[in-house]
């Protein structure tokens, strides 16, 4: 016997909250976006066609996907340390990543924990001597000016 539509999404869901924490609202987008998915693609085998790719909005407000120990993927709601490797399953550059969904171009893709990690560990080595000679160079001039 086969199982119909909410069961699949119900076993997909709970999946997927295994592996992630998942607040209230976070559930309740992944188990409409899933059910309309799963829904679409038996519609498109029954008449035997394929689906037809439309903008979807993302399962979760793009703000709230960066999050301290983790950023989850609003293409397909995994989460990671840092998007950019994952995107490249998607077919997807970080820059089309950003722009899709409306992040600034400097948005670090990654947890924010990593970043201040990253941020932390670049302080503490302090400037490069050529980035340090560049500022230098760029100060002479603008006084010169």
């Amino acid at each position: 016997m086969s199982k119909t539509l909410v069961e699949m999404t119900a076993e997909i869901i709970q999946s997927q909250i295994s592996g992630s924490s998942m607040n209230t609202d976070e559930i309740k987008a992944a188990l409409h976006h899933t059910y309309q998915t799963l829904k679409e693609l038996q519609e498109a085998e029954a008449v035997g066609g394929g689906v037809e790719e439309k903008d979807v909005a993302p399962s979760m407000d793009p703000k709230r996907s960066i999050r301290k120990n983790e950023i989850v993927c609003l293409e397909c709601g995994q989460s990671f340390k840092m998007l950019t490797k994952h995107l490249k399953s998607h077919n997807m550059t970080s820059r089309e990543y950003r722009k899709k969904y409306g992040f600034a171009s400097r948005q670090s893709l990654c947890a924010k924990a990593l970043s201040d990690e990253r941020s932390a560990a670049s302080k503490e080595r302090g400037i490069h001597p050529n980035l340090r000679k560049s500022i230098a160079e760029r100060a002479g001039k603008s006084k010169k000016k």
